[in-house]
């Protein structure tokens, strides 16, 4: 079993939903701090599911059609990834029933849904674990967690697993088949309120074995539904078609940053490094990639290039021109700038005044190409490195080529019909430069016009 199809089409718009607009003030928390004050571990914007309906046409503006929202059931803390109830949308967000209005106005735009599935660890307010903590050995949820000893104490060291060490993540026993039970039982039910798969949070901290049988239980509604693993290293390990899809594809960010923002690899190097990763990847999952620049785990794309639009937008045409699903980060389009956690997860800004509209055009630019190109989305990947400052990434899908060509230097002239994995494409000679030029260039089918 591969990827499902619709993934070759997708465009994903990734958000952060507390600091992405706040549209109804009446779920706002007491300590709500001004839009746009600095992020910090703890503060609370106000951010709600309204305010990502309300700004539905934006996304669709950009070229997005799926959504990655980072975890939305009631918890404790802004980013939520300490579940209390994960039957429930978080009170500050709003209700099922605006989940409901955002899913409706979602398909009427033609727009997926994919959710976070933070199934390694829940918040210490989790009803099962405060039960834990209130009843000790006589709770029923006892071994739902691996609790050391009673009472249960958070300080100075917990005594129970948690994640990395967090006291309020308690770690689930997912060896419990009660809450693999849960677990399950939870996939099943957003499945059923409509949404389009699943991202699977540091998955590596469960055993495959539970992956497995997550896999069953969603793929058993539908085919069709994604599920995607948070992954930093190789890929590979996921792709086996008994866990997830794709991943998330932080290995062609690394190599597409060190080539854009750090300079510290060369377009051979790249080419190399991307031709490498695209042959490890088993067939039928290279539409399953989530491939990114920035995400809530990292710094922002446009602080990576330290500020450099025309650095960054390289990165963009890079991003858009790979396999898989290229994804954008809230606010990385207009230039929101912020070092990693809490700096990246920053408010959208709405006053249209203060974007950049060279990176917001450019990245509407590379998403309009890659929809109006079935090889783009569709063809199969070669890089190419043409010189140290100058790489190509061909797309080939039956009668139909297509090519983004990107130079990082000064200025350079390419003539297409010279390489063989260029030729023919709609112009002998591209020229490039000056720096952060991105060249757009197609291949049209016999008898069709380019």
């Amino acid at each position: 079993m591969t990827a499902p199809d619709w993934l070759a089409d997708a465009v994903f718009y990734q958000i952060f939903p507390e600091r992405f607009a706040n549209a109804d003030p009446s779920l706002d928390p007491q300590n709500v701090v001004p839009w746009g004050s600095t992020p910090t571990p703890d503060n609370f914007f106000g951010g709600d599911l309204q305010g990502i309906i309300d700004h539905l046409d934006h996304i669709v503006a950009l070229g997005a059609n799926a959504l990655y929202l980072t975890p939305i059931f009631e918890a404790d803390t802004n980013h939520r990834y300490d579940a209390k109830d994960y039957f429930s949308i978080d009170h500050r967000l709003g209700t099922l029933e605006t989940f409901h209005a955002l899913m409706a106005e979602c398909r009427a735009r033609g727009i997926r849904i994919v959710l976070d599935a933070v199934l390694n660890h829940c918040g210490d307010g989790h009803w099962a674990f405060a039960d834990v903590v209130e009843n000790e050995a006589d709770s029923a949820y006892v071994n739902w967690f691996s609790v050391e000893g009673f009472p249960v104490t958070a300080h100075p060291t917990p005594n129970y697993r948690t994640c990395s060490g967090c006291y309020y993540l308690p770690k689930w026993n997912a060896y419990n088949p009660e809450v693999r039970h849960h677990h399950l039982d939870v996939a099943r039910y957003w499945i059923d309120q409509g949404i389009d798969g699943w991202r699977l949070d540091v998955p590596y901290f469960i055993n495959h074995t539970f992956w497995r049988e997550f896999r069953t239980a969603v793929k058993g509604k539908s085919e069709d539904l994604y599920i995607v693993a948070e992954e930093w290293r190789s890929p590979v390990e996921w792709l086996q078609g008994d866990t997830a899809d794709g991943t998330m594809n932080y290995t062609a960010r690394d190599l597409i940053l060190g080539f854009t923002a750090d300079g510290g690899i060369d377009a051979s190097a790249l080419a190399a490094g991307l031709n490498a990763l695209h042959a490890e990847i088993p067939a039928g999952f290279h539409r399953g990639m989530l491939n990114l620049l920035g995400s809530h785990d990292t710094e922002r794309v446009l602080t990576r290039h330290a500020g450099d639009v025309e650095a960054a937008l390289l990165s963009y045409a890079l991003l858009f021109s790979l396999e898989g699903a290229p994804m954008v980060y809230y606010g990385d389009e207009v230039g929101l700038t912020g070092d990693n956690d809490p700096g990246c997860r920053g408010a959208m800004p709405w006053n249209e005044e203060s974007w950049n509209t060279r990176l917001l055009d450019g990245i509407r630019t590379f998403a309009a190409f890659r929809a109006h190109q079935p090889a783009m989305r569709r063809g199969r990947q070669t890089a190419v490195a043409l010189d140290a400052d100058t790489i190509a990434i061909v797309r080939s899908g039956g009668d139909e080529r297509a090519a983004v060509i990107v130079h990082r230097g000064e200025g350079t002239t390419v003539d297409t019909a010279s390489i063989p994995e260029l030729a023919p494409l709609d112009a002998d000679t591209v020229v490039l430069g000056p720096l952060g030029t991105a060249s757009l260039a197609t291949a049209a089918s016999p008898g069709s016009s380019a």
